[in-house]
């Protein structure tokens, strides 16, 4: 599973009205914890495939206005969307492990 870039174009589309979950990753390319992220979200995406999720990113500084709408203070922020409501939310660097077991939860 790839990655889905996500703006403000297309949010409403990918995300709000999604049949499946998206975990959405608001991040930055100046971000050191936001460029770690990059590998473990890939691998995930790949342990993923098949199930019905979806991963995207969100630069914060192409969309801005996403970043105020979901009040992303800090990254990388990442948002569990389902029904297209927050269902779940956590800022920092994060492991594989944690993200997959908090999307399996609501899986």
């Amino acid at each position: 599973m790839s990655e889905i870039k996500l703006t403000s174009a297309n949010f409403e589309e990918e995300v709000i009205n999604s049949q499946t979950p998206v975990l959405v990753d608001f991040w930055a390319e100046w971000c050191g914890p936001c460029r770690m992220m990059e590998p473990i979200l890939e691998e995930l995406g790949k342990e993923l495939e098949g199930k019905p999720v979806k991963i995207g990113k969100c630069n914060v500084d192409e969309n801005q206005d996403l970043a105020q709408k979901y009040e992303i203070l800090s990254i990388p922020a990442f948002k569990i969307f389902k029904g297209g409501k927050v269902v779940e939310e956590f800022v920092g660097a994060q492991t594989k492990d944690s993200l997959k077991s908090k999307l399996e939860k609501i899986l």
